[in-house]
């Protein structure tokens, strides 16, 4: 048994675990971040309005955090220390957020409508979310 502890495959994980959960750990925080500044510039409260039961806002929310966590996957994956991720991971976080505002100004009126429960424009300001991420991801990629 002690030689299986020894192996090469038990030795790699063993080193190489800590480092992953480490570089889960920083493109998390920068993913709960992002997330929390596009909650506090957004012109309505989400948070709020998923407590009261609103699926638009929670739709709306959760195209957020997939459009938030593709280009930051991306990310995670060219990087190669915790520099790195951090300077890319906070970077396409940035860009996203000016994109879904963008957006938002663009998309004249879905706000309100979320406000109002309205899953169609939540659906609507979701893909436009999702596509962008879809692109800055490539790009990331290269």
């Amino acid at each position: 048994m002690p030689e299986q502890l020894q192996s090469p495959e038990i030795q790699a994980f063993a080193t190489g675990f800590p480092l992953t959960l480490l570089h889960f750990a920083v493109t998390s925080l920068i993913l709960f971040l992002g997330t929390a500044l596009y909650v506090v510039l957004t012109p309505h409260r989400e948070i709020a309005l998923i407590r009261e039961g609103n699926a638009a806002a929670a739709v709306s929310l959760g195209g957020v955090l997939v459009g938030l966590s593709l280009p930051l996957a991306v990310s995670l994956n060219a990087s190669t220390s915790l520099v790195d991720i951090s300077i890319w991971g906070v970077s396409t976080v940035v860009v996203q957020l000016l994109v879904f505002r963008l957006v938002d100004l663009i998309l004249r009126g879905l706000p309100q409508r979320i406000q109002e429960g309205e899953v169609a424009a939540a659906a609507l300001l979701v893909g436009a979310k999702l596509s962008t991420a879809i692109v800055l991801a490539a790009a990331v990629a290269g």
